[in-house]
C-alpha cells in the first residue's frame, strides 16, 4: 500500500510589481513513499520541499496535479485525522504550559477525554520533557519547542507523520532522541516523512530518500544505491610533504600535518599515486577505501545539475 502519492504536483508564484512573473516554487513533481517506510526529503534550503509539505498538508493550493495520503485525496477531512504534522517553524501559545498545548491538540485532534491525560503524559516522555510539563512555552528553548512540536505532531497516534526540519534548533543529545523517536515510529508501522538538510541524519535512519533541487527533483532511492553511483575513492596515508604536487595533480585532494599527508584519490587512479610515492622514495602508511556517503552523492549530484544549467544557458 502507497501511503503518500504526487501527481504532476506544482506549485508557482507571481512575483513582482508591475510586471509581473511566474516563478516555479515546484516543478511537477511524480512521487510515491510505500506505508511504514522512512522517508527523507532532501535538498539545500529553498529547494522547495517545505513548499511540498505545504501542499500535502493542503495549507497551499497546488497550480497543478493532484496528491493522495493513505488512499484519500488531500483535501479528505477523514485523512487529516490520520496524520501528524511538525511545521519548520512552529508557532504555539506562549502562555500556555507544555501539558495545556498538547491537551488542546488533543482536544482538536478528537481524542477522547478518557485518554486526553495518558496520551499528553506519553508524548512529552516520548520527546523527553516530562519534566517541564508544567513550564509556559515562552519559558522554554528553542530546542525545547522543537520537541513540543514533535509531541503535538505524535500525539493522536496518526498512521503518517510528516516533520519538516525536525532536528531545527537541537543539541546533538536532542538530535538524538529524535532519531530515536523516528525510528521508533517505523517500528511501530507508521510511515514518517520528513525533510531536512542534515544529510547524516537522513542517511542514519531512511529507508530511501529523495534529493530536491530548485523545485525539481533530481533522483530518488535507496541510499546504498544513491552512494553506489558516486565515485569510488580511496584514502592513502604517508609520510613527506614533496609527494603533494604529484598527487595534486592525478586529481588527489591532500591534507598536510608536519610530514604526514593523508590523499583522498579516485580509485582509479590508485596504482599511479602508488607507484609516484615509490619513484619518491616516500614511506606509505595506509590504503584504506573511502565509503561514499549520501553527502557526496548530493554535493556531486547538484554540481551535476548546475553544470548542465550553465551549458543550457551558453547555448
Amino acid at each position: 500500500m502507497l501511503a503518500i502519492e504526487t501527481f504532476a504536483l506544482e506549485k508557482s508564484y507571481s512575483v513582482g510589481f508591475w510586471r509581473k512573473r511566474r516563478v516555479a516554487g515546484l516543478k511537477p513533481l511524480n512521487l510515491s513513499v510505500e506505508a511504514g517506510e522512512v522517508f527523507g526529503y532532501l535538498g539545500p534550503n529553498g529547494a522547495g520541499k517545505t513548499t511540498t509539505l505545504k501542499l500535502l498538508m493542503g495549507l497551499i493550493f497546488p497550480s497543478g496535479g493532484s496528491a493522495r495520503i493513505l488512499e484519500m485525496a488531500i483535501a479528505d477531512p477523514r485523512m487529516k485525522s490520520q496524520i501528524g504534522f511538525l511545521p519548520e517553524q512552529p508557532f504555539f501559545y506562549d502562555y500556555l504550559t507544555a501539558a495545556e498545548l498538547l491537551d488542546y491538540y488533543a482536544r482538536l485532534s478528537g481524542v477522547p477525554a478518557r485518554e486526553r491525560t495518558k496520551r499528553v503524559q506519553t508524548a512529552l516522555a516520548r520527546v523527553g520533557i516530562s519534566q517541564s510539563a508544567r513550564t509556559q512555552l515562552r519559558k522554554l528553548s528553542k530546542g525545547m519547542l522543537q520537541r513540543v512540536g514533535i509531541a503535538q505532531a505524535v500525539l493522536h497516534d496518526p498512521k503518517v507523520v510528516f516533520l519538516d526540519e525536525p532536528m531545527s534548533g537541537l543539541d546533538p543529545l536532542g538530535r538524538r532522541e529524535v532519531r530515536d523517536l523516528i525510528q521508533s515510529l517505523k517500528e511501530e508501522g507508521k510511515t514518517v516523512f520528513f525533510s531536512t538538510h542534515i544529510l547524516s541524519d537522513a542517511e542514519a535512519l531512511c529507508d530511501r530518500v529523495a534529493i530536491l533541487h530548485k523545485g525539481e527533483l533530481r533522483g530518488v532511492g535507496a541510499v546504498n544505491e544513491l552512494t553506489a553511483r558516486t565515485e569510488s575513492k580511496v584514502e592513502i596515508l604517508f609520510q613527506g610533504v614533496q609527494g603533494v604536487t604529484l598527487l595534486s595533480a592525478l586529481g588527489a585532494e591532500c591534507h598536510a600535518t608536519g610530514e604526514m599527508v593523508r590523499a583522498i584519490i579516485p580509485e582509479n587512479r590508485q596504482d599511479e599515486a602508488l607507484e609516484a610515492l615509490r619513484r619518491l622514495g616516500l614511506r606509505l602508511i595506509s590504503l584504506t577505501p573511502v565509503r561514499a556517503t549520501l553527502e557526496d552523492y548530493f554535493i556531486e549530484r547538484l554540481k551535476k545539475d548546475e553544470k548542465a544549467e550553465k551549458v543550457e544557458v551558453g547555448r
